[in-house]
């Protein structure tokens, strides 16, 4: 098959039927495709963030001009402003969005580790301090299932410990048991049938506790699974090994979901080890930096180079940003700090991402899949990978400070568990 048209006409009909459609001798690289109760999702998939239902500065039209075929919205950030209750009685995620494509909604355990100085972690759950206004809130493994299923979104995670990247392996040990019993508690609790809930594996960065949590895990039988507590810190080395480590064991008919990673040479290196679905919010952030995609590496548009450059940022992209407006022009719009820029700059990077994941894809239908990640990762250069981490933790560290000054004084720490 060379067309996703082909695939989805062999898709059984019902929400969370998942079809492979293709695969690659060498590779656990395939093609498949995810029905939701909003529609068909053909993967591998970029899915960018829209943190607060809103991916930043862009409308759904340019979403869909896009071919966006699924977005992801935070079920911490929501269930803070304006609240689960708001979005429920307005109609839904979708209809308060005005997008009437799939969405997924994380479970807010991110958060618990990038906010992990504002709350206090039990085996119960986590009580934590809005970074808003300094609030008490409880977040359990039930509550979690609560506010996704009145968000409403089509794929739902469990409630998940994400840990520092440093944690010894006692703890990583004990943050994964907490998230396997957080996933079953998720199970009993949810209570939609047309929301499909993915199981999360954690286990720090110990290739045997990875192992493990995936195979407890498939054996609970989730619809898909999420791969998370990656990319916090750690070498991309240490990430393909855990990527690896999990994916062996998962099963193959169920999707795989590599949580929070999105760098160009990430997603082919996860595509490659069997990763179907992919968030980030790095296209738009870096974006709004003046930070843009290109096939030999990212380029910084407010440099001086840039200011008779009468190119689009990439000459043989079809994104709207590139057919229209010159490096000159965009350089402008950031020097002179208008809006326009961060739009046309995070379109280019979506674009670019989507284009570089459909094209996987394609090249996995064809059977080339092999060929067409050396030849990108051939020319295109990485972040520094010590400059990487540093902008990881300064990034982090950033998030904390923000959230610290919304929510006062607040000092937020972890108890050891109490389950035999």
């Amino acid at each position: 098959m060379s067309h996703s048209e082909d695939v989805e006409a062999c898709l059984p009909a019902f929400a969370g039927s998942f079809y492979v459609a293709a695969t690659v001798a060498g590779s656990r690289a395939r093609a498949s495709v995810l029905r939701t109760a909003h529609g068909p999702i053909c993967c591998p998939v970029f899915m960018p963030v829209g943190t607060q239902a809103s991916v930043k500065s862009l409308a759904p039209d340019e979403l869909r001009a896009l071919d966006v075929q699924i977005v992801l919205a935070n079920t911490y950030h929501l269930s803070m402003r304006p609240g689960p209750e708001v979005v429920a009685r307005l109609g839904g995620l979708h209809r308060f969005m005005a997008w009437d494509r799939p969405i997924l909604t994380d479970s807010g355990g991110f958060q618990i580790f990038s906010l992990g100085h504002l709350s206090l972690l039990t085996d119960d759950g986590v009580l934590f301090r809005s970074h808003i206004d300094g609030s008490r809130h409880f977040l359990s493994p039930e509550r979690a299932m609560e506010i996704q299923e009145q968000l409403g979104a089509d794929i739902i995670m469990a409630l998940d410990e994400c840990i520092p990247h440093t944690a010894d392996r006692s703890y990583q040990k004990l943050a994964m048991e907490r998230t396997h019993a957080w996933a079953s508690r998720c199970q009993r609790a949810q209570r939609r049938s047309d929301q499909l809930l993915f199981g999360i594996v954690q286990g720090g960065m110990e290739q045997e506790l990875r192992h493990d949590s995936a195979l407890y895990l498939s054996e609970m039988d989730f619809p898909g699974y999420g791969i998370g507590g990656l990319s916090v810190g750690e070498t991309k080395a240490v990430t393909y090994e855990m990527i690896e480590a999990c994916t062996e064991v998962l099963p193959e008919v169920k999707p795989r979901y590599l949580m929070g990673v999105g760098s160009p040479e990430d997603l082919l290196e996860g595509i490659d080890r069997g990763i179907d679905m992919f968030d980030c919010v790095l296209p738009t952030r870096i974006a709004r930096n003046g930070a843009l995609f290109t096939r030999t590496g990212r380029l910084n548009i407010r440099n001086a180079a840039n200011t008779l450059a009468d190119e689009p940022i990439e000459p043989d992209c079809h994104c709207y940003t590139c057919t229209n407006f010159s490096r000159a022009y965009l350089r402008h719009l950031f020097k002179a700090d208008e809006l326009l820029g961060l739009r046309l700059a995070s379109i280019h990077n979506l674009h670019f991402l989507l284009d570089l994941v459909r094209g996987a894809r394609q090249a996995i239908l064809d059977g080339r899949f092999p060929a067409y990640k050396r030849d990108f990762l051939g020319a295109y250069r990485s972040t520094d990978q010590a400059v990487r981490i540093a902008q990881k933790e300064r990034w982090l560290a950033a998030v904390r400070v923000t959230s610290k000054q919304g929510s006062g004084s607040a000092h937020g720490k972890r108890v050891a568990s109490t389950q035999k």
